[in-house]
């Protein structure tokens, strides 16, 4: 058998020894383990060389490397029900890769239910470490009493910053679906959800202000309706321009002479009347 097939074998041993399946050291414990490791390798290498073999130097190296892994970190649990949790990367040790939580991104819809006029409140928090620095939180909403998870109902809400939003007071209008999204360096950690159910009646005021309003439009018609249309006198006829015109002359000129004759008239038949009388 050649040098070469020992030595694999010796790291196979070593790797199934070191690194069995269960281990799933903390992700930030990876450059210790590294150290660790090529230390190890040197170390292996030097005993190899003096005493000519490595299944001599094996369990010493082994013993070693294993007390080097208890001392690591392990990692922490995955907490449900959403998110990025980079704290909870785990390092798997024999493929040298790492993995995170296999959780959606998107939390479930968190309903809220407010009394109109009065003040929502929303907590854009989450149940895992976040990271310490270049966290930033960006709101959106979905009106129109929608209750979703589609981010192409969702409107960007540009004075809502920080991780806490709050409505005062509440109105109709609110009601609908807000969205908080948690960044770290521009990469989203999770996207949370409140559904706003707004309930009650206006307060007294508003109601007493929108009754003096119906009643406005309700009387509006009838004083309408009493408009009255415009009769002009004889004075303000005569004093418009296009009143006495040549025909308008002759037609009051006859207006007069039978005005005229008919007080004649009038006089002259209770004169008669008078004197026969007597």
């Amino acid at each position: 058998m050649s040098n070469a097939e020992p030595e694999k074998q010796t790291q196979e041993e070593l790797e199934t020894s070191l690194c069995p399946p269960p281990l799933l050291p903390d992700y930030d414990e990876r450059s210790h383990l590294h150290d660790a490791f090529t230390q190890m390798t040197h170390s292996l290498q030097e005993m190899a060389t003096a005493q000519g073999s490595f299944k001599v130097a094996f369990p010493d190296a082994a013993e070693k490397m294993r007390k080097v892994i208890m001392q690591l970190k392990e990692v922490r649990a995955c907490i449900p029900p959403c998110g990025l949790q980079e704290v909870a990367r785990r390092f798997h040790c024999r493929g040298c890769y790492s993995t995170v939580c296999d959780l959606p991104l998107d939390c479930p819809v968190q309903d809220l239910t407010v009394t109109r006029g009065h003040q929502a409140k929303f907590s854009c928090t989450v149940n895992f470490q976040l990271p310490k620095e270049e966290i930033t939180y960006s709101w959106k909403f979905a009106g129109g009493g929608v209750r979703t998870q589609d981010v192409s109902y969702f409107e960007d809400l540009p004075r809502a910053r920080g991780n806490l939003a709050r409505i005062r007071p509440v109105q109709p209008a609110h009601r609908g679906t807000f969205s908080c999204v948690i960044l770290h360096d521009q990469l989203p950690l999770a996207r949370l959800y409140f559904f706003l159910n707004v309930t009650g009646a206006p307060p007294r005021g508003e109601t007493e202000l929108q009754v003096s309003f119906r009643e406005v439009l309700r009387w509006a018609p009838l004083e309408a309706e009493m408009i009255e249309p415009w009769r002009p006198s004889l004075g303000e006829l005569l004093a418009r321009p296009e009143a006495l015109t040549l025909s308008n002359q002759c037609l009051l000129a006859a207006v007069a002479a039978l005005a005229s004759v008919s007080a004649t008239l009038v006089v002259w038949t209770f004169v008669r009347w008078y004197f026969k009388g007597n």
